[in-house]
């Protein structure tokens, strides 16, 4: 188990070192510059601006710097930004994004693993039918339909919620909402397959020839196993409420880190962008890390080599 962890520690570490080459050097082909939306800049003044910041060097020389000063943990100042640096900017915004995401992934597991628990146990019945055909409409909608679809029924044409902000706990409706109705049809999904696998199971006949009640069948017994392939995918879906978030935050007016990223990625502000992509890469590896092990702690079966 310490080989494996050690392991899997220096992949995540290979990872963000390939994460933040390959996005350095792309962000450095994309035309355009931070400073040329700027009003009546002078040859003079964008030379000067250029050499503050070290643009003027070439980009394998920056790229040296940037990655010197990453070591250090130093992730740059705002060029946009003035007087802000990336650390303080990702400190403040992160938070918000992450109590959405939080909320969502959670409504997500409280709705789906019941929902395919209890497809599967009315296997062929109008409620699987029904759940089936919610959770397959679920999937095949993408999350910013969904918040637009929300928005003019909701906000513009009852108006029963607002559309911005995170002011109220109603304001946090539809933005969750619109992030959590995909992975609880993927999981509503996987839970009712895995399910109907393990209620064929020859334990599970045992367990209900015994005379137990078919909620202790459930719980005691099917969960626990059936339950894997969700674990197994938390790590996807918490990399799908992080980047699903960044539509979302600009649809409803957030002031998350997603609203935040697209914008330096418009305003060409290459220490945001490359400090918020390498956060969440290491974020996103991070959390892949944790499920593994604690997929481990589920099923004691599992060998890791």
């Amino acid at each position: 188990m310490g080989n494996y962890i050690v392991k899997r520690i220096l992949y995540a570490i290979l990872t963000l070192m390939i994460v933040t080459t390959i996005t350095f050097f792309l962000m450095y082909l994309v035309p355009g510059g931070p400073f040329l939306s700027e009003k009546a800049v002078s040859p003079a003044t964008l030379a000067a601006l250029k050499e503050k910041y070290g643009l003027d060097q070439p980009v394998p020389v920056q790229f040296k710097n940037y990655v010197v000063h990453l070591v250090q943990g130093d992730l740059g100042v705002s060029l946009k930004q003035r007087g802000r640096t990336v650390d303080q900017i990702i400190s403040t915004k992160f938070p918000v994004s992450a109590k959405i995401g939080g909320i969502s992934v959670a409504l997500a597991l409280a709705v789906g693993i019941p929902l395919g628990s209890i497809a599967a146990l009315h296997r062929g019945k109008w409620t699987d039918k029904v759940i089936s055909v919610v959770s397959t409409v679920g999937i095949a909608i993408p999350s910013f339909v969904i918040a637009t679809l929300l928005v003019m029924l909701l906000a513009i044409r009852l108006k029963l919620l607002p559309t911005f902000g995170l002011t109220t706990p109603a304001t946090y409706i539809m933005p969750v909402i619109s992030l959590a109705l995909y992975p609880t049809a993927y999981i509503s999904r996987l839970m009712r397959s895995s399910m109907l696998d393990v209620l064929g199971q020859d334990y599970m006949r045992t367990a209900r020839a015994k005379g137990l009640s078919p909620i202790v069948t459930l719980f005691k017994h099917a969960l626990r196993n059936a339950i894997l392939p969700v674990v197994t995918y938390l790590g996807p879906m918490l990399a799908y409420t992080l980047t699903g978030s960044f539509i979302i935050e600009r649809i409803f007016v957030i002031p998350g880190l997603g609203n935040e990223f697209i914008k330096s990625i418009t305003d060409r502000d290459y220490p945001l962008i490359m400090g918020t992509t390498i956060f969440l890469a290491f974020l996103l590896v991070s959390l892949n890390v944790i499920v593994d092990i604690f997929y481990k702690l589920i099923d004691p079966r599992i060998k890791y080599e």
